[in-house]
């Protein structure tokens, strides 16, 4: 008789499961909620952008691209980054087209981080960081950052302090998701003292990059040599364009770097899908639409925070991101994650607890809206919460 028995699989990954943006966005619909959860807009895109993707798709460009990506995408990558932050990368050499921000930093980290190899990441973070690292056999080293009136910052002395001798790599993220908060030219000169005559190599995360508010620039690790001679630099052209669906970002590095990083993204994602590549290359053509971003994300994070002013919430500074991070403890005294599920099934407004971006659950009585809706949603989210 054939033994139909499936073989037991030990998981490379004991503590992953179903991600709480998924969990949340799941209860939402459920319960009829808005969803404030998951960070994606509720709007379209520009019509021109999916007009030079069918025109792509028109002119033929339907087959494979170079493994790199097509090259007319990868020399508007380095025309816009010399363009903003000042700094030269070699299309050919330095620039590699990813499917999303997510395969670039899971392939940062696999192609530089090897078995007993330390990762620093700076907590709470973004959940696809630990899984990678666990996948590449390191070990992370969490630093938690510190919160108070004026929001999250970076302890950098506790980070200098994380550094060990098998530390490989310190993983960075600014505008930074959960919390809202961007890192400033101090932060940036804290981390330049710590790696300087190390081989500590800088994964940077900057798919926010073009929400940054009331004035300020994005400290992008390329305007600063030093730091860009050492690291991967990611962003996500799904964040600046609406199109978080198509999945398609890129990484910038040095070329002895992006040599190793490509060698691992050949065989894990190989290219990325060819007629995008040349719609987004046509439509970045024209800088207005990331140029006009900040402004366009600023609007919607004002009104939405002046309507929470007539809420019981705590509103912490959002200086980048779609994101704004509140504190709930003039509502109730539970768990981060209760009260979230609480607010979706009977305020019916999605919320995420900022206590899934913790390693281990560490509470704080936070929790984060996503602000990139439409103002009608927005809207009606605040009715919700006005009951509050």
């Amino acid at each position: 008789m054939t033994n139909r028995t499936t073989p037991a699989l030990v998981t490379k990954l004991p503590a992953v499961g179903t991600t709480v943006f998924t969990r949340m966005s799941a209860l939402a619909s459920e319960s009829g909620a808005v969803n404030l959860g998951q960070g994606f807009p509720d709007f379209e895109c520009e019509p021109e952008l999916v007009e030079m993707v069918g025109k792509a798709m028109r002119a033929g460009h339907n087959q494979y691209p170079m493994m790199a990506g097509v090259a007319p995408l990868r020399e508007a990558i380095a025309a816009k980054i010399d363009k903003l932050y000042g700094h030269q990368y070699n299309p050919a050499s330095e620039i590699t087209v990813t499917a999303g921000a997510t395969q670039a930093l899971t392939t940062a980290i696999l192609c530089c981080v090897h078995p007993g190899d330390e990762v620093i990441v700076i907590e709470p973070a973004y959940d696809s960081y630990l899984p990678a690292i666990a996948l590449a056999g390191g070990m992370p080293v969490c630093v938690a950052m510190q919160v108070g009136e004026l929001g999250y910052s970076v302890p950098w002395d506790q980070v200098a302090a994380a550094v060990s001798a098998r530390t490989r790599l310190i993983i960075v993220n600014s505008p930074h998701n959960p919390t809202g908060s961007v890192l400033r030219r101090a932060d940036l000169d804290a981390l330049a003292d710590i790696v300087r005559d190390t081989g500590i190599l800088i994964l940077s995360d900057e798919v926010y990059e073009h929400m940054v508010y009331d004035g300020a620039r994005h400290e992008s690790l390329c305007r600063y040599p030093e730091l860009a001679a050492r690291a991967f630099v990611v962003s996500s052209f799904g964040k600046t364009y609406h199109v978080t669906g198509w999945k398609v970002g890129y990484v910038a590095a040095p070329a002895a770097l992006s040599a190793e990083f490509r060698k691992v993204h050949q065989y894990n994602v190989f290219t990325v899908n060819t007629p995008m590549q040349h719609g987004i290359a046509s439509y970045m053509a024209d800088p207005a639409p990331y140029l006009a971003l900040p402004a366009f994300y600023q609007r919607k994070r004002d009104l939405f925070r002046a309507g929470l002013a007539n809420t019981r919430f705590t509103l912490l500074p959002a200086d980048g991101t779609y994101f704004q991070c509140v504190k709930y403890d003039a509502i109730s005294p539970i768990l981060e994650a209760d009260f979230a599920q609480w607010l979706t099934c009977e305020i019916k407004v999605a919320a995420i607890p900022v206590s899934a971006f913790y390693s281990h659950g560490t509470e704080s009585g936070i929790v984060r809206f996503c602000f990139a809706k439409k103002d009608e949603t927005l809207r009606l989210a605040l009715e919700r919460l006005a009951q509050l």
